[in-house]
């Protein structure tokens, strides 16, 4: 079988989608697995029908297998990566790229000296959102962008307290504090994902929590952080601004939405909710919310059913909103998982891909550092009072 082998750390709960994604491509040789509790290997390998089993991601890197995909805790995923490089490996990253400007530079630099392929798994850029815009940007019916909002509203009582009690053991508060704005890419990612514009400057203000749980407690937290919510306001270099909210704490239906987006131009707006999403321009409004929507669909008028095998043709759609083509991934994909409002299909494809090809991804070092550094810097304002402060950025993605 030709193809590369993709070597996954971590058999959690975001893995488990990737692994029959990228066992179904067909540029994709091998997935192995990597895990430190063994139960948790076990019973993943042996549901996946996984071979190659390790028990630490050192020993997986010290492989030969081809690359390296990090499924593991947020603020791992930095140091893991440069590992990985630094051995040879292509790297897939769950967000975040890393939680320091030191390891996004380091990254950026191991890339750039390598030649290896990196890429950071963002869901935001093929949110639903994200593509409709993106798309009406390109036919200049924006104007000019010259204001966009991204959020990332996930409530911890919805989903994050056992997410974090399964990572953390014990001890899990001391990470359930993790600042908010060290994971800013999925609201970030989807702005700049349609702009195709980078932060310069950037004031944050952070909301201390008060629910007295031990969590966002600054006694309690590794990070020493007390800030259960964020808001902060960008400048970016087209001369536009962004504002971007990172919540925890939330009167929110997250298990609806979590990333929602606003967009304003001179010609044209966007704005999203919960359970809705408009079109405006200077002659009216148009209802927009149904093409957000991720569903199984028999739509006459998705982008490409009539170019589906009839017989695969429920199987495709199901997971994708209407605004997705889903005509460029392989024939493979029909049936299988996807999630993050139908982002997964197009993230595995995007690497497997990338790694066939040797070229960057929409999503390469360059473009995850401006989907990251932005929150990182941000966080620091926060602690500073809202000062403002210059965000880094390390450029374009080489052509």
């Amino acid at each position: 079988m030709t193809g590369s082998s993709i070597g996954i750390i971590g058999a959690g709960q975001f893995s488990r989608s990737f692994i029959p994604l990228w066992q179904a491509h067909p540029d994709v040789s091998e997935v192995r697995l990597a895990e430190v509790v063994p139960e948790r290997l076990e019973a993943e390998a042996r549901k996946h029908g996984i071979e190659k089993t390790y028990a630490t991601a050192e020993e997986l890197i010290a492989s030969d297998v081809d690359a390296i995909a990090i499924f593991t805790q947020r603020w791992t995923h930095g140091a893991l990566a440069l590992a990985a490089l630094r051995a040879g490996k292509h790297v897939y990253s769950s967000v975040p790229m890393g939680i320091t400007v030191e390891e996004i530079e380091a990254i950026v630099g191991a890339v750039k000296e390598t030649g290896l392929v990196y890429m950071m798994g963002e869901t935001s850029h093929y949110n639903p959102a994200a593509v409709y815009c993106r798309e009406r940007h390109a036919a200049g019916d924006f104007g000019r962008i010259f204001y966009a909002e991204g959020d990332y509203v996930h409530d911890m009582d919805l989903g994050f307290y056992k997410a974090y009690q399964y990572s953390g053991g014990e001890k899990w508060k001391e990470t359930a504090s993790f600042p908010p704005m060290l994971y800013p890419t999925h609201a970030v990612g989807g702005v700049l994902a349609v702009t195709g514009s980078h932060a310069v400057a950037v004031s944050c203000v952070g909301v201390q929590d008060d629910r007295g749980d031990g969590v966002f407690d600054r006694e309690v937290s590794r990070w020493g952080n007390d800030f259960s919510n964020a808001s902060a306001l960008f400048k970016l270099n087209d001369g536009g601004a962004m504002r971007t909210n990172e919540m925890r704490r939330v009167g929110y239906p997250s298990f609806i939405r979590e990333s929602r987006f606003r967009f304003f131009g001179t010609e044209g707006s966007f704005e999203e909710m919960a359970e809705s999403a408009v079109w405006q321009d200077k002659e009216g409004v148009t209802d927009v919310s149904d093409l957000m929507v991720t569903r199984p669909t028999e739509r006459d008028d998705a982008p490409g059913l009539a170019d589906v095998d009839p017989a695969l043709r429920a199987a495709f759609v199901s997971g994708f909103a209407p605004v997705h083509d889903y005509r460029r991934l392989p024939l493979e994909f029909a049936g299988k998982p996807n999630g993050h409002e139908g982002s997964h299909q197009f993230l595995a494809d995007d690497f497997a891909k990338a790694l066939a090809s040797g070229e960057h991804p929409p999503v390469s070092a360059w473009q995850a550092a401006r989907y990251t550094l932005p929150g990182i810097v941000a966080h620091e304002s926060a602690k500073r009072g809202g000062e403002q402060l210059p965000v880094p950025d390390f450029g374009d993605t080489p052509q």
